[in-house]
């Protein structure tokens, strides 16, 4: 059989629609039916490749006596996470305020028919009772019995439940620390939490947080600005690139990052490669390579890049959302070895050189398999085995081709989730953008043009972005996410290449976030659109997640973008937006590093240069700085036949003869200084 599913765009939909439930999509229709029958609502929201939305199918939704009790008594609603992140957002916050400490997918809920107000939820009910989880089928029957029977208790709940749904947005209050010290503090609390001995924050499950790592750096490069040396944030930072680049969370044969790793040590991922997990981290490996070359990370900054063109990039330019693990029956099956497996496939002293530098010649690490993973430097390991530095990268090399060769050759790779997430792809251009100016990479520039493109041709059409797109055309309107990280992506392509569309664009997606989503009374933006359906609340995120906030993002960005071109609605959305989130940043900075960037950003005014002259001459400055990691400074080199929109504080009439040659123009935030027409006085001058 197949259900109202079959008709679905989402993959993650199109999987269950031959579950044996009579699953909806979220739409007015089911909620009407819910409504005119008085049954209680069942919404689960998941994505592909999640392991408990694969469990509870197999286990529930294709079981005949259960899916005959959820058909008869319930409405179902299956959602795709990643499709309608309005309600995931929604309900995860309406989840943690009635079943505290829970959240996660799948996400499952009972709602109340006439409000849509969860009175009962959790994530991933076993079919059987388990320790202190009820089995589903089981857990269904109380939910009708209490549905039918105590109807007054759960519209008094859902009446309390909607009042705290209000009052998760934070109330605007004045600054109880000040400034300096909020960014103080922040990084103090950072380094408490991190692990000094194997990187990154806390000691058990360990997860990149590109926020925490960039806020340090951060942190770091204003110190040194400022004559300081805040050594303990570098190395913080350094420890922590180190270990995920070493560790299994790296795909060393095939590149790319794993979402997270279940252990301190970095050892054992969830073997799922993300699209926004990679972004992030992009311009993080960049930046730190400005500080000095390091073979390590050169070879995971590339691997990223080659992984996300590899297999995720589509024809169109886009990129999809991401790789499953699961292979063969088992989850990251298709990232394991055996040591007699390698054996077979290399020679003798490529095997040497793997086994010793890949954790091999010590205890396997997964269910009797081998995930590659560096304890120690390629450098102690080469002349560990006395082996000459050419002669050991050619073995390496040698042994990779026949690795990735042999993986090639696996009957059930992991699955690829195809959609393109608008959201997702603004931190892609964004992280190729940046990584290919830092590194001198035109041509991941060249890939962040493109996917800069194809967001313009099928993710706007000229009023509202959509968030996702498939081969069957773009999905539901966009969230704030979408618009902020397009946003932030855009402005790092406009450093990189300046384009008359592009800018132009970047104006008309900062004018819709402010029609659609700024709150004009408090400050902030929601996170869903104002003229769509309203749900049960609005929520207005502020804490770094998977993905940064959209109103850090647009903090930052606004306030860069307010500058540039001289539009004062920007700079005070973005001053309103700190002030509205100034209770949340005091109360836990160290889940507010974005916030904590764009509060900097505003403090000590970020600096803008703008170039203008022959290209092939601004180029040879833009690369000399772009050497330096100065994260309060962009550089735009705007030529002369450029139509605009171009930045405020340049002069619009320039003679023929100045065309000729390059000058440079600084804007602090208050007055543009003269015309620097010498590379080596424009570097004094910022130094």
């Amino acid at each position: 059989m197949s259900n109202e599913l079959a008709s679905a765009t989402s993959e993650y939909l199109l999987d269950h629609a031959d579950d044996l439930v009579e699953w909806h999509e979220w739409g007015e229709a089911p909620l009407a039916a819910a409504r005119a029958a008085d049954k209680p609502i069942l919404l689960t929201i998941g994505y592909r490749g999640c392991r408990g939305c694969e469990a509870m199918a197999r286990e529930s939704f294709l079981n005949a006596g259960t899916a005959a009790v959820m058909n008869e008594h319930f409405i179902n609603i299956k959602v795709d996470r990643d499709e309608r992140p309005d309600l995931d957002k929604v309900y995860q916050s309406a989840l943690q305020l009635i079943a505290p400490k829970s959240g996660g997918w799948p996400l499952t809920v009972f709602l109340e028919p006439d409000s849509q107000l969860p009175f009962f939820g959790g994530t991933y009910f076993p079919q059987q009772a388990q320790h202190q989880t009820p089995g589903f089928a089981d857990l269904l029957l109380r939910i009708l019995e209490t549905f039918n029977s105590k109807r007054e208790e759960l519209d008094e709940q859902a009446q309390k439940l909607s009042q705290a749904l209000e009052q998760l947005t934070p109330p605007v209050l004045d600054p109880g620390v000040e400034d300096f010290a909020l960014l103080e503090h922040g990084r103090n609390q950072l380094l408490q939490q991190h692990d000094p001995a194997h990187g990154g924050f806390g000691k058990s499950v360990k997860f990149p947080m590109p926020a925490r790592v960039l806020r340090l750096l951060r942190h770091w490069a204003y110190s040194r600005r400022s004559g300081d040396n805040d050594r303990e944030s570098l190395d913080a930072v350094m420890t922590t690139l180190t270990k995920i680049a070493r560790g299994g969370i790296h795909d060393h044969i095939g590149g790319g990052l794993f979402s997270y790793a279940h252990d301190a040590q970095w050892m054992v991922p969830t073997f799922e490669k993300k699209l926004y997990d990679n972004a992030q981290m992009l311009p993080i490996f960049a930046a730190a390579l400005t500080l000095g070359q390091d073979d390590l990370f050169n070879n995971t900054l590339n691997g990223i890049v080659d992984w996300m063109q590899q297999t995720l990039l589509t024809a169109e330019g886009a990129f999809m959302a991401g790789e499953d693990g699961e292979s063969r029956g088992q989850n990251g099956q298709y990232y394991l070895w055996r040591r007699e497996q390698l054996k077979k496939l290399l020679s003798d002293p490529e095997y040497l050189l793997v086994e010793t530098l890949f954790g091999l010649d010590k205890l396997a690490n997964v269910d009797n398999y081998w995930n590659l993973h560096r304890h120690d430097s390629y450098r102690s390991v080469v002349e560990r085995l006395a082996l000459a530095a050419n002669e050991a990268d050619e073995l390496l090399a040698s042994a990779k081709t026949k690795m990735v060769a042999a993986r090639s050759q696996s009957e059930t790779p992991p699955v690829i989730d195809q959609k393109v997430i608008t959201a997702w792809n603004g931190l892609a251009i964004k992280g190729l953008a940046d990584a290919g100016r830092l590194a001198q990479r035109p041509d991941w520039v060249t890939l962040a043009s493109n996917c800069a493109d194809f967001v313009r041709q099928y993710c706007w059409d000229n009023e509202q972005l959509h968030n996702t797109w498939h081969a069957t055309g773009p999905g539901h309107a966009a969230c704030i996410d979408d618009y902020a990280n397009v946003l932030i992506g855009l402005e790092s392509l406009l450093q990189c290449r300046w384009s008359d569309d592009v800018a132009s664009f970047t104006r008309e997606l900062a004018d819709a976030a402010l029609t659609k989503f700024y709150d004009n009374d408090n400050g902030g933006f929601c996170f869903a659109p104002n003229d769509i359906e309203p749900l049960i609340y609005q929520p207005k995120p502020t804490l770094d997640e998977a993905l940064p906030p959209g109103n850090a993002t647009l903090a930052l960005t606004l306030h860069r973008l307010g500058l540039l071109f001289g539009e004062q609605r920007y700079m005070d959305a973005a001053a309103n937006t700190l002030r509205w989130a100034r209770a949340v940043m005091e109360h836990l900075p160290t889940g507010h590093c974005g916030l904590l960037s764009a509060l900097e950003d505003a403090l000590l005014v970020p600096q803008a240069v703008v170039l203008r002259g022959p290209e092939a001459e601004m180029a040879v400055w833009t690369a000399a700085l772009a050497s330096t990691f100065a994260p309060w400074r962009s550089v735009f080199a705007i030529p002369y036949t450029s139509a605009g929109p171009l930045p405020s504080f340049l002069p619009r009439l320039v003679s023929a003869a100045a065309q000729t040659t390059v000058s440079a123009f600084v804007f602090d935030g208050s007055e543009c200084a003269p015309a620097l027409t010498e590379l080596d006085a424009l570097q004094d001058y910022l130094n």
